[in-house]
Order: structure tokens, then C-alpha cells, then sequence
């Protein structure tokens, strides 16, 4: 093997790993009856298939609800979702709740649980990191 087939083979090697370690991926949340215990199934999945991943959950209008202090599935109440949060928040999953959401529904920061960040637009959040190459998706 040549000199410039092997540095060739380790460049794609490296690329190949620096391309999986910076997997990023924004989930959005709108409406957390239907999507809060199926999405963070799924974020949980997720970060143990690949726990390298980049993950921010951006929550606006109803989506929010889940992320507020005590919540609990309204299906199955014996399902606290604190709990799950903070899981994967430890896995390095990061929560932001939209601040035009709060004041559009009279809610205060400190309602939510403490693993929850905040951004001032959860849309115009969203559209920023799909711009810096976050792969959306929407549970």
C-alpha cells in the first residue's frame, strides 16, 4: 500500500468519526399530550443508540406543559415526567421552553422543572439549528 493510499484510508477513517461524533438533532415539541411520553421514549432510545448526538428539545405552545414541575401523563399518571427529563439531561440532552410561550400563556420560569433552559423564540430556536445542521424531527 502506497504512502498516499494509506493517509487517504486514515483521512476517511477520521472524517468518518468526526462525522458520527457530531451527529445533531433538534426535536419539536408542540403539543405534549400527544408527543411528551412517546418523544422522550424516543430521546431515550435515542441517546443509547447513539450517545454522542447533539440533542436540544425545543418546546413552544402546549408542548411546554410536559416540561413544567410535576407534570405527569395525563393517559397514564403514574408516569412522572421529571424524572425522564432529568435522565436525559444527564445524558446531555438539553430542554428549552420557549419565552414568547410563557408570557402568551401567563406562565413563569419558575414553574418548570429546573433541567429546563429557556430561549426567547422557539421557532426562530428551531430555525437556527436546523442553520447550523441540526436534523429535525418532530415526535
Amino acid at each position: 500500500m502506497s504512502f498516499r493510499s494509506l493517509f487517504a484510508a486514515l483521512l476517511l477513517t477520521l472524517a468518518s468519526a468526526l462525522a458520527m461524533a457530531q451527529d445533531k438533532v433538534v426535536y419539536h415539541f408542540d403539543n405534549s399530550d400527544a408527543q411528551a411520553t412517546a418523544g422522550l421514549r424516543t430521546l431515550r432510545n435515542y441517546m443509547d443508540t447513539a450517545p454522542n448526538t447533539k440533542i436540544i428539545a425545543v418546546a413552544v405552545g402546549d408542548g411546554v406543559n410536559f416540561l413544567m414541575d410535576g407534570a405527569k401523563d395525563k393517559k397514564n399518571p403514574n408516569i412522572e415526567y421529571g424524572p425522564l427529563i432529568s435522565d436525559l439531561v444527564a445524558k446531555g440532552v438539553k430542554f428549552e421552553v420557549c419565552e414568547l410561550t410563557l408570557r402568551a400563556m401567563g406562565l413563569k420560569k419558575e414553574q418548570f422543572v429546573m433541567d429546563a433552559g429557556f430561549t426567547p423564540s422557539g421557532v426562530v430556536r428551531i430555525g437556527q439549528l436546523e442553520g447550523q445542521g441540526y436534523g429535525y424531527i418532530k415526535p
